[in-house]
């Protein structure tokens, strides 16, 4: 199976639900280097790595989240979230509603495991 590189989507975000945001936050910043001010901005603590790596956001966990539980969702951005949809519904992967957030759109779906993944304009939002 051949792929278009230059259209595939990037993984370039991972989300992480964590039970104490400020404490998750400090943690990736202190043994892994990220840069973050831990300020909760729209729900989220976003961290960078220092290398341009892949960017890590802290969202407060749900109180139903079970402990042991899989808290993490891969986000993978794109430029055109009902587009991806579509084309991904036309490969047998459904995503749910597209959400709109500030200045950017987002859909979930699971993968075979019932691991969340979730398509993201977020990287491509416009600064005000």
């Amino acid at each position: 199976m051949s792929s278009n590189l230059s259209t595939a989507p990037l993984l370039n975000t991972i989300l992480l639900y964590a039970r104490d945001p400020a404490a998750s936050a400090a943690f990736y910043r202190t043994h892994f280097g990220f840069d973050t001010s831990g300020e909760m901005i729209e729900g989220l603590i976003e961290l960078n790595a220092p290398d341009g790596g892949t960017q890590l956001l802290i969202h407060q966990a749900a109180k139903s989240l079970r402990q042991g539980q899989a808290c993490v969702k891969l986000m993978f951005s794109v430029r055109d979230v009902d587009g991806f949809k579509e084309r991904s519904a036309q490969r047998g992967l459904a995503f749910g509603s597209t959400h709109q957030a500030n200045g950017y759109r987002f859909a979930n779906a699971k993968d075979p495991d019932g691991n969340s993944v979730a398509i993201s304009s977020r990287a491509y939002r416009q600064p005000d």
